[in-house]
Parts: C-alpha cells; sequence; structure tokens
C-alpha cells in the first residue's frame, strides 16, 4: 500500500491510548476510518481533540457479532485494527471474567466476522501483547518463545495471539500479530499505570506511587513509533509471507519502574519528590523485554525516538491537560 489515501480502515479500541494515535495518525494520511467505540469518554484524545467527528463511528461491544458484522459490511472495510481490549493487570486480577469476554471472545468475534467478508477484509492486524509470553527464564522474548500466560490479563493475550494465528492457519486469514512493550504517551487516562500516574504526582508536587518493589524490568514504547510499526506491517500485508506472522515490536532498552520514575522526576524537575515503594504489586511478571531483530530484517523497523525523547514529548502533554 503506497498510499492510505481513500482507504476504509476499522480501527477497535479507538478511545484508547494507541487506538487515537491510530486513529489520528490514519486520518493524515487519508484514509476513511471507522471506529468502535463502547464508552464515550469526553476527556479522550479521540473525542477532546476532536477527532472522532472526523470518524465514522459505530457505537457497541466487541463481543457483539452482528454488531461487529454489520460495521465490516456497511462501511465496506478492507484494513482492520483490532486494538481493543480490556488492557488494566489489576483489573484483570479483580475482574477476570469481564477481561476473557473483551479480549478473548471480542478477539474471535470479530475475526469470524472478518472470515464472512472475505471479498471487503484483506488486511487484519491484531495487538497481542508481550505479556503473551509469560515468565521465561531467556530473555529477551523471540517470536517463536511459547506463549505460557498464567495471570488473567496474561492468559487473555495468549488466546488472542492463538485464536489469531489459528484463523490464518485454518482458513487462510490474512491476519498478522504484534507484541509490543509496555506503551506510553500522550492522551493515556489511566493514571494507575506507572507513566502517566507519576507524571500526575510530579505535577501536584507529590511523591510518585511506585506499587511494585522498583525492580520490575519492562520494554517502554512510545506509541507514536508504536503506530508506525503497525502501519509498517500494515502495508506488507497484501504479500502472503506475512500472514500468519507475529511481530514484537519495542525499544530493546528494558528500565526497571525506578529507572523510568527518575527520568520522569529529571524531566519534570522535581528530583525532590522521592518515589514511595510499597512493594505491593501482584499477578505481574518481573522481568520483560523484547527481540525485535525479526521487525528489523523482514519491514526494515526500528524506532525513531529515544526513551528520552518519547517521554519528554508526553510530559508536556500532561502539563498542558493538568495545568
Amino acid at each position: 500500500m503506497a498510499s492510505w489515501k481513500g482507504t476504509n480502515v476499522f480501527v477497535t479500541g479507538a478511545s484508547g491510548l494507541l487506538g487515537t494515535a491510530m486513529v489520528e495518525e490514519l486520518l493524515a494520511r487519508g484514509a476513511n476510518v471507522t471506529c468502535l467505540v463502547r464508552d464515550w469518554v469526553p476527556a479522550s484524545r479521540l473525542v477532546a481533540e476532536g477527532l472522532i467527528a472526523r470518524c465514522n463511528v459505530v457505537r457497541g461491544e466487541l463481543e457483539d457479532y452482528d454488531l461487529v458484522v454489520r460495521a465490516l459490511n456497511e462501511h465496506e472495510i478492507e484494513c482492520v485494527f483490532h486494538l481493543g481490549a480490556q488492557t488494566i493487570v489489576g483489573t484483570a486480577s479483580r475482574s477476570p471474567l469481564s477481561t476473557f469476554e473483551a479480549n478473548i471472545r471480542g478477539t474471535w468475534i470479530l475475526l469470524e466476522a472478518c472470515r464472512e467478508l472475505p471479498k471487503l477484509v484483506k488486511r487484519v492486524l491484531v495487538a497481542s501483547s508481550d505479556k503473551a509470553y509469560g515468565v521465561h527464564e531467556k530473555l529477551p522474548y523471540t517470536e517463536d518463545a511459547p506463549l505460557q500466560g498464567r495471570f488473567p490479563y496474561d492468559v487473555s493475550k495468549s488466546c488472542t495471539d492463538l485464536i489469531s494465528l489459528s484463523y490464518h492457519a485454518t482458513y487462510q486469514l490474512p491476519v498478522a500479530v504484534t507484541r509490543c512493550g509496555n506503551l506510553y504517551g500522550a492522551g493515556d487516562l489511566n493514571w494507575n499505570r506507572l507513566i502517566p500516574g507519576t507524571i500526575r504526582s510530579l505535577a501536584a508536587g507529590e511523591r510518585p506511587i511506585v506499587r511494585s518493589d522498583g525492580q520490575f524490568v519492562r520494554d517502554y514504547f512510545y506509541v507514536r513509533d508504536a503506530v508506525e510499526a503497525y502501519l509498517a506491517l500494515a502495508e506488507r500485508l497484501h504479500e502472503p509471507k506475512f500472514h500468519g506472522q507475529a511481530f514484537n515490536f519495542g525499544t530493546e532498552e528494558p528500565q526497571s519502574v525506578l529507572e523510568i520514575v527518575a527520568l520522569l522526576q529529571q524531566a519534570c524537575a522535581r528530583p525532590d519528590l522521592a518515589p514511595i515503594v510499597q512493594n505491593q504489586a501482584s499477578h505481574e511478571i518481573p522481568k520483560q523485554y523484547l527481540d525485535c531483530s525479526k521487525a528489523r530484517a523482514w519491514l526494515e523497523w526500528r524506532p525513531k525516538r529515544t526513551l528520552a525523547d518519547g517521554l519528554s514529548e508526553t510530559v508536556r502533554w500532561y502539563r498542558d491537560v493538568l495545568g
């Protein structure tokens, strides 16, 4: 796909961090975007910045098969970005049923709807996660590592991933899977996540809260780089060799929680506000980071922004929003 101009695209999870950034970039590239939106969130960038007014909007849930088929059919969708999910680890632990419904059932409903419309839908990208790999002694994860989630959120992503690849293997659906590190950037309103929560605390002159012992290690991935990774993959999905493939996307620069907090203290000019380390986190994997050599080899892709640049841009957005 040399150009997205005039392409009919369907985005699930459009009001989330990644979904909004994806919608914004697709609109900038001239795509006709249809969003599936469950909850109306006035504070989200999708609504607050007027992006939703430039899209077709379908209100409803991923688990509604008839609604999804209707949306794909009536809006003549060619390319699907399945980004919708319940993404909060703590919420998943408290409410596994709703998480499994959204993340697992929602995935097979969407894929089955795409299978029913082969003359329309030509590209399907499904957001899995590095959490799908579960706990491994050998790191970084490569794409051939077993998917062995144990906790509710991780299991939901392992299932999302496997179901997606099954639809290619069984029905030749033109689907590919992305496994990204921890996304951050402008528009994340889940304040219990590390980066937005820390920025809000520092902006209020309060010590940030660290739920874990501060030593958990993750690959922190800027959302604008993630969008560009998704689009790079989507633009190659006309090639059969990309069908049924999974790709890791991240920075390959793992950081501990306390290292991220220190960088945010520096970016916010608040080194005096030391974090409060609660050491109460549960149902989380201690260390996770990705090998992205497949994305470099197959897509000639690599992130454009450093961690410092991404955090700086993110802090500027929150400063404007938080006043």
